[in-house]
């Protein structure tokens, strides 16, 4: 039951995780996708810091959900 129920939550943190990935632009900042100056560093700043914190988030929580369900099982 146990087993069970950590599998659905690494299935949603999972999925979670690669909604957070795909919604961020890949090296470029999300003001170069909406059609502003990329091509210059800059701090990330609103949405582009939350997606950055959730990804974190989410991949600490999948990997602690693993290795719990790994002590759990065994």
């Amino acid at each position: 039951m146990l087993n069970t129920i950590l599998q659905i939550i690494q299935i949603i943190i999972a999925i979670s995780l690669i909604v957070v990935i795909l919604l961020q632009a890949k090296g470029v900042g999300l003001g170069a996708t909406f059609g502003g100056e990329g091509s210059f560093y800059r701090s990330r700043r609103g949405v582009e810091k939350l997606l950055l914190y959730l990804t974190i988030a989410f991949s600490t929580l999948f990997a602690a959900v693993s290795i719990i369900g790994v002590v759990i099982s065994s």
